[in-house]
């Protein structure tokens, strides 16, 4: 183990905060996390607790706190943890700090609205020197820093630094397993939450489990066929980044997307709903428009997007999903 490797992450949200203590925990490396706001990172340093991300959850008398963007030069290993939409513009700001072979772990579920590009695209083309790795999976903020079993997935192209990237996170209660396939990861990171969504406007809607059941063994199909098309390995979606993360985020409450789809299926409009704070309602339009690129049937993905813009109403959507052809399972 070298004992020169420093591990830093950026975004002091719930799930930044929370990765930073479970790798802090464990003592194996130096880990700092930084924040922009000074007297927040003061405040966190002193108190040893983010009562507004995380409350109640003490943080490890190991973790250093920074506002400053040079404390990540001596880091080997800087993991990205602010929201999709985030990613360009903190790589801009973070990228002239970055030690000159330090690798770079994407810890977002998005895809970039603008573009349509995929997370890794947006930041290879922003730090073109660094290796892209992208952290996704099951796993709730608070779960993960209070220390309950968890176990996600890290993709990066080369299979020993996936590996190497594995062995440096996991720890006794938070387990990462290696993939190279980051497309699959990615849009199952992605589309897993517009397909909460869905299954919270079931919910909203008063459709009943067995219309979720449905909904999800559905939806993880089209997951497969837009990660195939696009270059990535369906059978990555039926693991813990697709149908795993699907699982957690489509059936609990702790899951913001879960929310915003009971309100829209309750009939309160997208924005009063909180949909802008929320990933998949930017998924789900880039989703759309991934699907018609690689003429890929999207279904659910198309009924969300088409929801979430007021295009088209949840009875409509229910009736359009249930009269489709019948196909071969």
């Amino acid at each position: 183990m070298n004992v020169q490797e420093r591990i830093v992450v950026i975004g002091a949200g719930a799930f930044g905060t929370a990765l930073a203590a479970v790798i802090s925990l464990e003592g194996r490396y130096p880990v700092t996390l930084i924040g922009r706001d000074p007297e927040l990172m003061s405040d966190l340093r002193e108190d040893r607790v983010h009562d507004a991300a995380l409350p109640g959850v003490p943080l490890p008398d190991a973790l250093e706190f920074s506002a400053e963007p040079d404390a990540i030069s001596e880091a080997s290993l800087v993991l990205f943890a602010m929201p999709s939409q985030a990613q360009a513009d903190a790589a801009r700001h973070y990228g002239p700090y970055l030690a000159r072979d330090a690798v770079v772990v994407i810890c977002a579920k998005g895809m970039d609205k603008s573009s349509g590009k995929l997370l890794t695209e947006v930041l290879e083309a922003e730090l073109p020197h660094h290796p892209i790795a992208v952290l996704s999976g099951p796993g709730f903020a608070a779960d993960i820093a209070r220390g309950l079993p968890t176990a996600m997935v890290i993709a990066a192209e080369d299979k020993a630094l996936s590996e190497r990237l594995a062995n440096m996170l996991s720890g006794r209660t938070f387990r990462l397993y290696a993939s190279t396939d980051r497309v699959g990861v990615q849009l199952g990171g992605a589309l897993k939450n517009v397909l909460a969504i869905a299954c919270g406007i079931i919910e909203g809607a008063g459709l009943g489990d067995s219309a979720r059941a449905a909904l999800i063994s559905r939806g993880l199909a089209e997951m497969s066929r837009l990660v195939e098309a696009m270059g990535g390995r369906a059978d990555t979606v039926r693991g813990l980044s697709g149908l795993g993360d699907l699982v957690l985020t489509g059936t609990s409450h702790q899951s913001r997307n879960l929310r915003f789809g009971i309100a829209l299926g309750k009939g309160e409009p997208a924005e009063t709903a909180g949909g802008p704070l929320v990933e998949g309602f930017h998924a789900a339009s880039v989703a759309a428009r991934l699907g018609e690129k690689f003429s890929v049937e999207l279904p659910v993905t198309g009924a969300v997007a088409a929801i979430i813009d007021g295009k088209l109403d949840i009875m409509s959507a229910m009736e359009q999903l249930m009269t489709r052809p019948i196909k071969t399972e």
